[in-house]
């Protein structure tokens, strides 16, 4: 079964950017037959939004093994150790804050998604679900994201 995408978001933002997402605001506009799906999200902090990454490429000799953005200071990892855009099926997942629910639509912050990104799902962050405590990353990663939300 192929995915088909529920909606639509809509940003400011119209090239992917490598920092500064956190103060985003977008909003994610569902299909009309799907807009009852929505019934009570509001009473949620945040979400979860699958999108398809839509102008993201892959090249497996530039993207399989590479350095995180292209930084000299970054290590060299492989695709499936990076939150790269360029992947073999670029689907995002990014956690958002949800600040209102109009209609068929959904307004969130911190969504690294471009304007016509097609979403392919949203969930309701739980904690017990989405929240791993103790999780360990490898510093350079720190690093990389510093001002990027």
């Amino acid at each position: 079964m192929d995915a088909v995408s529920i909606g639509t978001v809509k940003s400011p933002v119209v090239e992917a950017l490598d920092e500064g997402w956190g103060d985003v605001d977008s909003a994610i506009v569902l299909r009309d037959d799907l807009s009852r799906g929505l019934d009570g999200i509001d009473a949620f902090s945040h979400v979860i939004v699958v999108f398809w990454m839509h102008e993201a490429g892959f090249d497996a000799a530039r993207d399989l093994v590479r350095r995180p953005r292209g930084r000299a200071d970054m290590p060299e990892a492989g695709i499936f150790a990076q939150r790269a855009r360029h992947r073999p099926n670029p689907i995002g997942i990014t956690a958002v804050r949800l600040l209102r629910r109009e209609g068929n639509a959904i307004f969130v912050r911190g969504l690294d998604a471009i304007d016509g990104t097609p979403v392919l799902d949203v969930k309701p962050y739980v904690p017990v679900y989405d929240r791993v405590d103790g999780a360990a990353v490898p510093s350079w990663m720190d690093g990389l994201m510093r001002g990027y939300f």
